[in-house]
């Protein structure tokens, strides 16, 4: 992980730094070899500070790849959200449709028989009988056209969430 290279970059850095500090290096020598010790501890010192600044770099990297991951997993689960949402509404929604078909086929076949008693008992029923028929017959039009209506409402709903949810 990037946090435990950058735990580790900055432990050696530390150490590196610190060396320059608690070991004389150099101090008893004169001239040319102690010039050339004070430059080399103060590079060993340069190198500890660089290690330094690359653990910092690679902790501010993990936390943005962090937020970034994070980023992430919130957009999925809103998309992931979203989908169950429709799904939710497209099966209501199916139901609610295969209701109305149902409850369609019934009116059609009630208006069916309806119309049947008509043609049937034209001639065998008297006049109060016959209206009561007819009555009948008017309703149950009128309740097969209102349950088309529902039928096609509930169908043309149905294909808009279909839609709805190939667009997104």
């Amino acid at each position: 992980r990037s946090s435990d290279l950058a735990n580790i970059e900055e432990r050696y850095g530390k150490d590196l730094v610190n060396l320059t500090k608690k070991k004389p290096c150099g101090q008893t020598e004169s001239n040319t070899l102690k010039r050339s010790l004070d430059v080399f501890k103060q590079q060993v010192e340069n190198v500890g500070q660089c290690h330094l600044q690359l653990a910092n770099v690679l902790r501010d990297e993990a936390r943005k790849m962090e937020e970034f991951r994070e980023r992430q997993k919130q957009q999925r689960k809103k998309t992931e959200n979203a989908m169950d949402v429709s799904h939710k509404q497209k099966q209501t929604q199916y139901k609610k449709t295969m209701d109305a078909k149902r409850l369609y086929e019934q009116r059609c076949r009630e208006k069916d028989d309806a119309d049947q008693a008509v043609i049937r008992n034209a001639n065998t029923v008297n006049q109060k009988q016959q209206e009561k028929l007819f009555t009948k017959l008017a309703q149950s039009k009128v309740a097969a056209e209102d349950a088309d209506n529902a039928y096609q409402l509930n169908i043309s709903v149905l294909d808009k969430i279909r839609e709805d949810r190939k667009s997104t």
